[in-house]
């Protein structure tokens, strides 16, 4: 008998749908074939509290916890230990789990594909001391063609313990860090709660550092020179360069009134423009990438003023209760090769679940391969993408039609041709000044109808002139604005850039880990990060944009600068990736890199006072 594990009950019911169900027991089913199929809540299993590692000869306070002292610091467990999470009910199926375990022949682990997904289950079978057969099971989606597909083609569960080495690597360093730094600085503070963590902290930061640079902006007024001048019967807008004239400041900003005056008069009293350059170009545009998790919370949060969480929730509701999107946790934004040839099926489906898209289904041509698939930009998943699953879209809460109509959208755009956009730049002479005019039309609209896209940036249209036409100037003006300070962080914005933390470290190599890590957090965590910052007060949402407190200001200011960095999450993904690869072990790991740390934050800890 095989026993199917999966990460969660809806995976569970589809892996039974496929196999057939003959019966449904308490906390699993039996299926035809007498194969049995359980589930997990999540992580079922959780690393013991630091009391669980600490002498009995330390003083408990009221509700019989430890308390927390300097000279217990640091915690570090000779042996790590999991215990099972206090939840009832997560309890009750862990014991059917175990029952099961002992019953069967072979278990198949069914967790989601990713490392947290290989530990979730592999951590079950250690507690349980499982020593038989294990199998891997791996689907990005929950559709039945899907689901078959990875029935028929199990692996040895063997193959992935790298994975699961590097999650709990990765689980040991946040314990290590969380639990020691966060106690440490609490009581530097005077025991005022300091929670701190290898991600949480330098994602608060990025916050702290936005509302510092808002705050502390200055704006100042500026100046633009335009000009409307006419070409054969055809008006259009030029803007006067102001670049080599010496009038710029240092930001690059013309803010002298009096010479933005002189500019305009001597421009006015110019008997002659003539053309100098004419630059005409026709551009094919790339076509959209398949969708992450990021890339949605982001198009939510700007559009629909949605929370990281609540994209997050509905996309999971897409996958997991409809079956219409793929694995929604995802950080990629590319498709495997081998999966385009399934687009005629995706396409099909599509047509029969979205009538009112139905025109557009029939102009989309699956022989069309864009560049989202490549096989090398892959990683753990791929893009978020829908299914062959066929269901009423009425069902549909109106949340989840909003989110599922961008990802069918974006799918869609794949197989409409590029668009063609002609661009033009004119370069004219008044006298020693220059004027540059710059236009584009839409040629050809291609996947730009799929996406609802309006017209480019830039839609003036130029006169056909060419080098040494003269043109005449209508009228020119000067147009005063404002520098506006960078904008503050929403959650979807906050949640591109933990995943584009690269850009604000210069080291080349952590630079690169962090990139090809996709940054700090992942897709499966960095909504439950945004959401843990705010129930503690760290973080608060204002006019739908996120702000520092100044609960989290207090103890920021007096972290060292490597907590809050995200190099730390650099130099770790590194090492969790030399530990999946089997090139680092776990012990070497915990012992010459994570101890060492350790050691050094709680001992700056002891001597610091947060007031």
């Amino acid at each position: 008998m095989r026993l199917f594990i999966a990460e969660k009950p809806s995976v569970a019911r589809c892996i039974i749908d496929a196999l057939g169900l003959r019966s449904k027991e308490k906390g699993y089913y039996i299926a035809l074939n007498g194969d049995r199929v359980t589930w997990c809540f999540g992580h079922m299993l959780e690393l013991a509290e630091p009391d669980h590692y600490l002498g009995s000869s330390v003083p408990v306070n009221s509700k019989n916890k430890k308390i927390w002292r300097y000279e217990d610091l640091p915690v570090f467990p000779q042996r790590w230990v999991n215990i099972p999470k206090s939840d009832k009910a997560a309890r009750s199926q862990l014991t059917t789990i175990g029952k099961l375990i002992k019953a069967c022949s072979v278990v198949v682990n069914c967790g989601d594909p990713d490392r947290e997904g290989q530990l979730l289950v592999d951590e079950i079978l250690e507690h349980f001391k499982y020593k038989k057969p294990a199998l891997r099971y791996l689907s990005s989606a929950q559709d039945m063609a899907s689901v078959r597909k990875a029935l028929s083609s199990l692996k040895p569960n063997k193959h992935y313990e790298g994975m699961a080495n590097a999650a709990r690597a990765r689980q040991r360093a946040d314990w290590l860090i969380g639990m020691n730094l966060s106690r440490a600085f609490t009581l530097s503070a005077a025991n005022e709660l300091v929670s701190i963590g290898r991600v949480q902290t330098p994602t608060l930061n990025l916050v702290a550092a936005r509302d510092k640079e808002i705050k502390s902006f200055v704006s100042n007024t500026f100046f633009k020179i335009k000009a409307q001048l006419e070409y054969d019967g055809i008006k259009f807008m030029a803007d006067l360069d102001l670049d080599g004239l010496g009038v710029l400041d240092k930001s690059g900003y013309l803010t002298n009134g009096h010479s933005a005056q002189a500019l305009l008069d001597n421009l006015n009293k110019c008997k002659e423009i003539r053309v100098t350059e004419v630059k005409e170009d026709k551009t094919e545009l790339q076509h959209p990438l398949s969708l992450s998790l990021a890339d949605i919370q982001k198009y939510a949060a700007d559009k629909f003023g949605f929370s990281a969480s609540k994209t997050l929730e509905v996309c999971q509701s897409l996958y997991e209760t409809h079956r219409l999107t793929t694995y929604p946790r995802s950080d990629c934004s590319y498709l495997p090769e081998a999966q385009h040839k399934e687009a005629p099926d995706v396409l099909k489906a599509l047509f029969q679940v979205n009538p009112d898209l139905s025109d557009l289904i029939l102009k989309a041509n699956p022989d069309i391969k864009s560049r989202t698939w490549n096989d090398s930009k892959i990683t753990a998943h791929h893009g978020i993408i829908p299914t062959t699953q066929v269901l009423d879209k009425s069902r549909l809460s109106e949340d989840e039609h909003k989110i599922y109509s961008y990802i069918v959208r974006v799918y869609l755009a794949q197989f409409f041709i590029k668009p063609v956009v002609s661009t033009t730049d004119i370069k004219m002479a008044a006298g020693p000044l220059v004027l540059k005019a710059s236009g584009s039309v839409l040629l050809r609209s291609g996947y730009r109808q799929v996406l609802n896209q309006g017209p480019t940036h830039n839609t003036q249209r130029l006169p056909a002139c060419r080098k040494g036409d003269t043109v005449e100037l209508v009228t020119a003006t000067i147009n005063k604005d404002r520098t506006r300070p960078p904008a503050a962080y929403n959650e979807g914005s906050l949640i591109k850039a933990m995943e584009n933390i690269s850009s604000t470290v210069s080291h080349p190599e952590h630079k690169k880990y962090l990139k090809d890590g996709d940054g700090i957090g992942t897709s499966a965590t960095r909504a439950e990060i945004i959401e843990e910052l705010k129930r503690k007060g760290y973080l608060k949402v204002e006019r739908k944009v996120l702000k520092i407190t100044d609960k989290a200001l207090k103890f920021l200011t007096h972290l060292p600068d490597i907590i809050k960095n995200p190099v730390l999450t650099a130099i770790y993904e590194c090492n969790f990736s030399e530990i999946e690869k089997g090139k680092m072990s776990i012990s070497d790991f915990e012992n010459k890199v994570v101890r060492p740390f350790v050691v050094k934050q709680v001992n700056l800890a002891k001597g610091t006072k947060i007031k």
